[in-house]
């Protein structure tokens, strides 16, 4: 039998090659093709004959978003409205009257009031519940209809009711341009300690960066507690314009690897930097995200900064645009970031969710170790970890549910209007006593539930059974006392929210800025450090 040459089996092998890739992008391309065809022809039976009918946009988007929630919490679909208000936390800039919003079925509740801007000069207050715009009623509407009604061109005019404390009334508001600093405090500590909040990394994040350094250097700053605790994230190029402040030119900052090739790029500093000796601590927390993560590991890695507070919160997943049909878009997770050392700090596996919809972590598998440029062991594993770590207590799953409910802020909006002045803003505490007076709030808020609590409501109105009524408050507030022995396990944790939501209604963000300067312990830490160069020095040595 003739064997086949070198170059005839090569040839060979890269036919079935070429003919299996074809075969496999063509069934793939034909279970896509098959699936929109089924769903196309629900979609048209449904519309011709469901008995009532049918808004074609919502049931579309309700498909979409039901599709998406299975990958990860940041690929998501963005309608019209949606991409203007993304574009405006990208660039920080927008027509509107200076308001942080909560959406309701009773209106847009104002959480957070700018001073300065259109409502603070209308006297509007965090509590407020705009329930109409111009003569015509907002509640009961969908969040994406709501986000339309305050938003518009600069120097517009449009009247509101709000609901406050009992009473309506009615305000002519002027349409601002609201302009978001992403610095919104930066001050000198002492004479040689300057002190920088960032807040989030939206467009003009590092040149507000910037400015606000040579402000604090003509201060006479020699040493720099930086600020991210917090900071969701936001712009990959301004987290790294902000590293290039501090690291030399021509250096890693992050790579990102993709499915798509072209999307997997090693990023360097372009830049000469601002400063590459001066002392600085990076304040971090576990809602410290994403871009905040990338700041903060890379300076850790390459020793140029000692990282103080929690463990960050662990995202390290980067999303892009595309552009969908009618003006629509999809941002969706293209790659994962690695910082210098080539940790990946993502923490949740949302490729490996259970089916009953538990997403593991990556850490489940082991933890990692890394090396920094000069030599000290870091870990990946979900996060930045500190190098000093600010321990405070473990947060109960009654805490967690509490911070997602309103109840907080609810409670700062009932002492505001009991307590018309606070003491100053240097000055204020939130103490044990007022502590206990927020739990004993919590008994007449409805927007912190526990798991037990509902159950025993509802087990109670299935039963139907008056005669264990008499026992029903017996239980009830037995269930409430646990749950308040469960959030006073995290009082550490709930005095400082409390106090920052509270001071916040007083002094505005400013002035909550101005007390933690003079009184937040992790910043006290931070600044004792950088006093203690020895120490500073040791903990970015060879361990």
């Amino acid at each position: 039998m003739m064997k086949f040459s070198l170059s005839k089996k090569i040839v060979l092998v890269l036919l079935v090659a070429t003919i299996f890739l074809s075969f496999s992008f063509k069934s793939k391309f034909f279970e896509v093709a098959k699936q929109i065809e089924i769903y196309n022809t629900l979609y048209k039976e449904l519309n011709m004959f469901y008995v009532d009918e049918i808004n074609p946009a919502e049931l579309t988007t309700n498909a979409i978003k039901n599709t998406l929630k299975n990958l990860d919490p940041y690929t998501n679909f963005y309608n019209a409205q949606d991409i203007e208000d993304a574009k405006i936390r990208r660039e920080g800039e927008y027509g509107g009257i200076g308001i942080v919003v909560h959406y309701s079925k009773k209106g847009i509740e104002i959480s957070e009031i700018y001073k300065g801007f259109a409502a603070d000069k209308a006297g509007l207050k965090a509590g407020d519940v705009i329930f109409s715009v111009d003569g015509q009623s907002i509640q009961n509407m969908e969040n994406e209809q709501l986000s339309m009604f305050l938003k518009g061109t600069p120097n517009s005019t449009f009247s509101v009711e709000v609901y406050r404390q009992g009473k309506t009334f009615q305000k002519e508001l002027i349409r601002d341009k609201v302009v978001v600093n992403p610095v919104p405090f930066s001050e000198m500590i002492d004479e040689e300690t300057g002190y920088l909040i960032l807040t989030r990394f939206n467009e003009k994040a590092s040149s507000e960066v910037k400015k606000a350094l040579r402000k604090l250097k003509k201060e006479g700053m020699k040493k720099l507690v930086f600020d991210l605790r917090s900071n969701p994230g936001g712009s990959l190029l301004e987290s790294l314009n902000i590293c290039n402040f501090f690291l030399p030119k021509g250096i890693v900052l992050v790579s990102t690897k993709a499915k798509v090739e072209k999307w997997s790029t090693t990023y360097k500093s372009k830049n000469e930097p601002l400063d590459t000796e001066i002392p600085i601590v990076v304040l971090i927390n576990d809602r410290s995200a994403s871009a905040s993560e990338i700041v903060s590991g890379s300076l850790q890695d390459y020793d140029r900064a000692v990282i103080m507070g929690q463990r960050s919160f662990g995202k390290g997943l980067v999303q892009r645009y595309r552009e969908l049909a009618y003006g629509t878009q999809l941002k969706l997770t293209t790659s994962k970031y690695y910082i210098p050392s080539g940790r990946c700090i993502q923490e949740l596996d949302y490729a490996n969710r259970s089916k009953d919809g538990k997403v593991p972590k990556f850490s489940d598998n082991g933890i990692h170790k890394f090396k920094t440029a000069n030599g000290r062991t870091v870990l990946d594993g979900g996060g930045v970890l500190p190098d000093v770590v600010i321990k405070t207590s473990k947060k109960t799953e009654e805490t967690e549910k509490l911070l997602k409910s309103r109840a907080i802020f609810n409670f700062a909006t009932n002492y505001y209007y009991k307590n018309q002045q606070i003491k100053n803003v240097a000055d204020f505490n939130f103490d044990d006593v007022d502590f206990k007076q927020f739990t004993v709030y919590l008994k007449t808020d409805t927007t912190f539930v526990t798991k037990e609590e509902a159950l025993f409501k509802i087990a109670f109105k299935a039963s139907k059974m008056k005669s264990i009524s008499s026992d029903y408050q017996n239980i009830k507030e037995k269930l409430f006392d646990n749950k308040v022995d469960l959030i006073s396990k995290n009082k550490d944790i709930l005095k400082v929210i409390l106090k920052e939501e509270i001071l916040k209604r007083y002094y505005y963000q400013e002035g909550l800025f101005a007390h933690n300067l003079k009184n937040d312990v992790v910043i006290k830490e931070a600044v004792k450090l950088l006093q203690n160069q020895d120490a500073y020095k040791q903990i970015l040595s060879v361990k």
